[in-house]
């Protein structure tokens, strides 16, 4: 071993982290004798970086690869090496796999691609890999992988060319992405700004490792203390959020970023929840639920460790920031892309003005500390940065630093570096470009920006990650079908969300008496016809029994007309209410991420405005409030200015009642939407008054 490994004892580690970031040997399947070319890269990188393992390499074609020793086959060599990477053609891939499993190697790396994504043919490639680890127990990385790195011991198992270059620092931070592309950009990113890895795995097509059930098998290595992912999909939620959960119980922050902000929303499903819940916002929510940092800047990724260290999921904060600068024009910068993120910059108090007037800091308190060119002064930057750091006002401080970084670090960066221990987070943005200071602060973990977006988006990010909450119960449905609406509001009656009175007949008898006063609404009633409007299935504002009678006559025609042959012989009757205004409130089990609870603008604005706030199911009411505060619209019946207000409380326990179906795998329910769901005055509850349930 090299003096590197030998520090670690493997001995409680899991059998897939030794085979991925630990294997006492390798072999290399497809071998060339050619640096140049892929097939030969792995092999020189391991040697360059001095693994310690045993490299065998594998090519019928040669006796020696690169002045080594080569193997003609798997089959052949001395021993069962602990993991192969398979450098050979595609259609070679399948027959290698199937040795690796019958010689007992523990984990399998493909580098091909060509398999689901191309067709048929390789979808069955494909199919067969997956099939082989199901039966055999073999672990498969890939197929287009570009390989594992670790770069404590050497382990430099990749193809990417980025990892020629010599000298890459060790980190603490272990990367897990989809794009092979990708790990050597973080590297060669990372060694400019001074930041290491503990490991890098290129996941690939997942068709049987995923970025979760990697991670998951990674937790108990010390050497790790934090976590990056580069997804491209969540395939795979459930080992997602198993490893996001255990790695928030054992304080190991996960920053994430993931493509898709602007991809078309999922498939439509039968609620408006599918249409509004898109694919991007659900992964939104399933990652913030998590207590994952989802970044929106690649920059940001190497610069926001820190913050999510210094600032764990288990501290609550009121979200409040205090910037102190050498430069208006800098700090300005920044102020403004917290605000275009919703963070508020908090002014001075009072009290802190007081101790900085007493301490003789120049210069003036306004919404920010700005010490002016006085403030280029380590004496100065650093009683200031010690009461502002005491100052209960605010949660975290960013110091902005003007041109004295660049060329004399000692003024205004020093004393940041010299504040690091205290247990407030601290922050520094450098406006000139400025690599020996942003080198100083790495050292000093503390966490440093070269933009003021990088800088706003770590803050922001960090502050929208969530404590994870209760975990969900109820899985996949299979053949849900709608039910009609009164058995609908039956269903709500168990999870005590309130609705409307109702009441049913038949469809060829009107009533000439209702157990509620008039004026109503009249409702086609049927399991066939979830979307009422759609067939004229709905008459509004109906003032007695006549008028009754003659929309009962209505939406028979209606019927004959719109949906001929679809069965409906019920009706259903509803007092019509009216509330201060309307939401939806939706319930669905999404494939990847699991149970979701949607609330957003109601009635025929719900597809209009997008308005709305997504999360895990279930959720507690506190999460519910935090919910309804997200809804633009809800601040109209907040009880602002004067206005009058709506029973917000009572909707913010109704949201809780509906998400409970998350722990009620007994109800076999699959998607569940009230839309509208009327907020009356305060004091008065809510009403749904109308309901789609889909159930087994």
């Amino acid at each position: 071993m090299s003096s590197n490994s030998k520090k670690f004892n493997y001995s409680g580690y899991s059998d897939l982290c030794k085979a991925l970031l630990y294997p006492a040997s390798v072999a290399l399947v497809g071998a060339s004798d050619d640096t140049r070319k892929t097939g030969g890269r792995p092999q020189q990188f391991l040697r360059r970086a001095g693994f310690a393992g045993k490299v065998y390499p594998i090519n019928p074609n040669r006796t020696q690869v690169q002045g080594e020793q080569a193997w003609a086959s798997l089959a052949a060599l001395p021993e069962v090496p602990d993991t192969v990477f398979v450098l050979s053609p595609t259609d070679t891939v399948v027959d290698t796999v199937r040795e690796c499993a019958r010689i007992g190697v523990k984990l399998v790396v493909i580098l091909a691609s060509g398999f689901s994504e191309t067709g048929p043919e390789g979808a069955a490639r494909e199919e067969e890999l997956r099939q082989i680890a199901e039966e055999t127990g073999i672990r498969l990385l890939g197929p287009s992988s570009l390989g594992v790195v670790n770069p404590s011991n050497g382990l430099m198992l990749t193809a990417n060319a980025a990892f020629a270059e010599p000298d890459m620092p060790s980190g603490k931070v272990f990367v897990a992405s989809h794009s092979g592309s990708m790990i050597g950009a973080l590297v060669s990113r990372g060694k400019a700004r001074g930041v290491g890895f503990a490991g890098l795995v290129s996941v690939g097509s997942e068709v049987d490792l995923s970025v979760g059930e990697i991670c998951m098998a990674t937790l108990d290595d010390p050497q790790i203390e934090g976590y990056v992912l580069f997804l491209e999909s969540l395939h795979h939620g459930d080992k997602l959020k198993a490893f996001a959960r255990e790695a928030a119980l054992r304080g190991k922050p996960v920053v994430a970023y993931k493509l898709g902000r602007s991809s078309a929303a999922a498939e439509m499903s039968a609620t408006h929840t599918g249409a509004l819940a898109g694919e991007d916002d659900i992964a939104d929510a399933l990652l913030k639920d998590l207590g994952v940092v989802r970044v929106e800047m690649l920059e940001t990724l190497f610069e926001v460790m820190p913050l999510a260290k210094k600032l764990p999921l288990e501290r609550k904060t009121t979200k409040r920031v205090g910037v102190v600068t050498t430069t208006g024009g800098g700090a300005a910068m920044v102020v403004d892309q917290l605000g275009i993120r919703d963070v508020t910059v908090e002014s001075v108090s009072p009290e802190t003005l007081a101790k900085l007037q007493a301490a003789d800091i120049p210069g003036t308190a306004g919404r920010v500390l700005d010490l002016t060119l006085a403030g280029t002064k380590y004496e100065v930057m650093k009683k200031a940065l010690d009461i502002l750091l005491e100052a209960p006002e605010f949660d975290l401080v960013v110091a902005v630093v003007g041109s004295s970084a660049r060329f004399n670090p000692d003024l205004a960066v020093k004393p940041i570096i010299d504040s690091a221990n205290h247990d407030k987070p601290l922050l520094a943005m450098l406006v000139p470009d400025a690599p020996l200071a942003l080198s100083q602060l790495t050292d000093a973990q503390i966490p440093c920006f070269r933009t003021p977006e990088a800088c706003a988006d770590a803050i922001a990010s960090v502050f929208a990650r969530r404590q994870p909450g209760l975990q969900a119960t109820a899985g996949q449905v299979a053949d849900a079908r709608s039910l009609k609406e009164s058995d609908a509001y039956a269903l709500l009656d168990q999870l005590n969300v309130p609705h409307a009175p109702a009441a049913t007949f038949a469809l060829d008898a009107a009533p000439t008496e209702l157990p509620f006063a008039y004026p109503v609404v009249a409702k086609v009633c049927s399991a066939q016809i979830p979307h009422k409007t759609e067939v004229g299935g709905v008459v509004l504002g109906i003032q007695n029994a006549e008028q009754l009678a003659e929309a009962f006559g209505t939406l028979k025609t209606n019927l004959a007309e719109r949906a001929p042959g679809v069965p409906c012989n019920e009706v259903l009757v509803q007092p019509m209410r009216k509330g201060l205004t309307e939401v939806l409130v939706g319930y669905r089990i999404d494939v990847d991420a699991g149970p979701i609870i949607m609330l957003a603008a109601g009635g025929i604005w719900a597809e209009v405005m997008k308005d709305r706030s997504i999360r895990l199911a279930p959720v507690t009411v506190e999460v519910a409030r935090e919910m309804i505060g997200e809804v633009r619209m809800l601040q109209t019946v907040a009880g602002l200015r004067g206005t009058k207000k709506g029973d917000l409380e009572a909707l913010a326990q109704t949201i809780a009642n509906l998400s409970n179906l998350a722990v009620r795998p007994d109800l076999k329910v699959s998607e569940a939407e009230v839309n509208p769901l009327m907020v009356m005055p305060e004091g008065e509850g809510v009403l749904a008054v109308d309901a789609l349930i889909l159930q087994a």
